[in-house]
């Protein structure tokens, strides 16, 4: 599953919404969705646990490994649990102060692909619409 987005934002500042745990914390998931961060290891084979919190009230346990970082360029995590074992790859295109965002989700099997891919795809672009929110509304991020 490939989504991309372009945003009105340097390289260095997307990136470092996806780098940071406070700003990260505050656009992950889809709409109605809130985090908690339990261990955010922002390093090559570092710990990423966090609780995502449905609209509903129900909780999410959600449990990754960073593969690959290089900043500001690419992220790379194995995503462990819950359900789906997916990798993400996320790499950061810069293009005259804006940059092209590109967020790629590889499952082990078509079956597993096919099982989220109905609404994976309309949950990315609400996270990206997330974390467009997040640039304009924290200046240190612009």
């Amino acid at each position: 599953i490939i989504s991309t987005r372009v945003f009105d934002y340097p390289r260095e500042s997307v990136f470092h919404a996806w780098s940071n745990p406070v700003l990260l914390a505050k656009w992950w998931g889809p709409n109605g969705f809130s985090n908690t961060f339990h261990e955010f290891d922002f390093t090559c084979g570092g710990n990423w646990k966090l609780t995502m919190h449905g609209p509903d009230g129900t909780d999410y346990p959600n449990e990754s490994v960073f593969e690959e970082i290089i900043k500001p360029e690419k992220i790379v995590f194995i995503h462990l649990r819950p359900m789906h074992k997916f990798q993400v790859t996320a790499t950061f295109e810069d293009s005259d102060e804006r940059t092209k965002l590109f967020f790629s989700m590889l499952f082990d099997s078509l079956e597993e692909c096919e099982k989220v891919k109905s609404y994976v795809l309309e949950a990315n672009e609400q996270n990206f619409d997330r974390l467009e929110k997040v640039l304009i509304e924290n200046p240190i991020t612009k």
